[in-house]
């Protein structure tokens, strides 16, 4: 591995790690208030998908040659594939495994799902071909 893909991919693991904290925040706040941890969660996903496509531009990936709104529609479709692999996870391991708690649902299926979405993102949603 190169290592310009190994720092992408640190830089990626950090801020996939402030997208997991965004994310399990808004997740655990709204199950605290009584929505349902199945409907908690898509906010949660919603938010994180946000704060992780300017943290990436930013800090990971830089701007794609493209304008702005064509990469957010890219990144915004890796970023739904990617959270409806997560979210299938995770809903299977709570009806499967009821005692399950969301929060390690949501890291086992964050797991799953990142390494895979780090290719969507670099090759795909930040590529640098116009």
């Amino acid at each position: 591995m190169n290592r310009q893909l190994l720092g992408q991919f640190g830089k990626f693991a950090f801020v996939g790690m402030v997208g997991f904290i965004v994310d399990i925040g808004i997740t655990l706040t709204l199950v605290a208030m009584e929505l349902s941890p199945f409907w908690a969660r898509v906010f949660g996903i919603a938010i994180a998908m946000f704060a992780t496509w300017r943290l990436n531009r930013s800090l990971t990936f830089g701007a794609s040659k493209t304008s702005q709104a064509s990469e957010g529609v890219r990144y915004f479709t890796v970023a739904i594939f990617f959270a409806m692999v997560n979210y299938a996870i995770y809903a299977a391991l709570l009806l499967s495994i009821p005692a399950l708690s969301p929060a390690l649902a949501v890291l086992i299926s964050v797991g799953f799902s990142s390494s895979l979405s780090f290719l969507g993102y670099r090759y795909f949603a930040f590529k640098t071909d116009a």
